[in-house]
């Protein structure tokens, strides 16, 4: 089984390149990003409740995303494996994810991360916000994320580089050349046939 974590500071690819990464893996791409978004579409409690964090800049909290998490990570389909994109983002959420693969007799196969320089963050986020229109990137609110990301998301990197689970990525640059970085780990990720 594989159980992959893609990682990094909102704008860094996550979202470009999970696709590509999961694809290649063969297994689903669980997005908490996607999942918070479809429930805002939806009108749902829960996503008024995520929209006034994310709007905010701030982690929708851990008791949300961490019930909506371990009920698609019971899905059918993530029995193979899954990239986790978006989750977990705190220790205590890694705390949580390390409950629910030991419940399912599983672990972490790598936790991949996509480094790029904080100010080239801010432009792409900037660029996404005026071609997406989304409410939840006003120069204020990216670096906002950024310090959060800063504060609660970075001792997670750590905690995975401990763990010999770290795989670093340069996010930077044209899209294909990360693209290419992306399947380098990847290949280095997949079994032997």
């Amino acid at each position: 089984m594989t159980t992959v974590i893609l990682m990094g500071p909102p704008g860094a690819g996550k979202g470009t390149h999970a696709e590509l990464l999961a694809g290649r893996l063969g297994v689903p791409v669980i997005s908490t990003g996607d999942i918070f978004r479809a429930q805002v579409a939806e009108g749902t409690d829960l996503g008024r409740t995520a929209q006034r964090y994310l709007d905010a800049g701030e982690y929708v909290p851990d008791e949300v995303t961490n019930a909506m998490v371990r009920e698609r990570l019971a899905a059918a389909d993530c029995r193979p494996g899954f990239l986790l994109d978006g989750y977990p983002r705190t220790l205590e959420q890694a705390a949580v994810l390390d409950e629910v693969l030991g419940g399912q007799g599983r672990g972490l196969v790598a936790a991949v991360i996509l480094r790029v320089d904080q100010e080239a963050l801010v432009a792409r986020l900037l660029r996404r916000a005026e071609i997406e229109h989304r409410s939840d990137d006003t120069e204020d609110v990216i670096r906002r994320r950024l310090q959060v990301y800063g504060d609660q998301t970075v001792p997670l990197i750590n905690l995975y580089d401990e763990r010999g689970l770290l795989r670093e990525v340069d996010g930077s640059g044209e899209i294909h050349e990360v693209r290419q970085r992306v399947l380098n780990v990847a290949f280095d990720l997949t079994p032997a046939e």
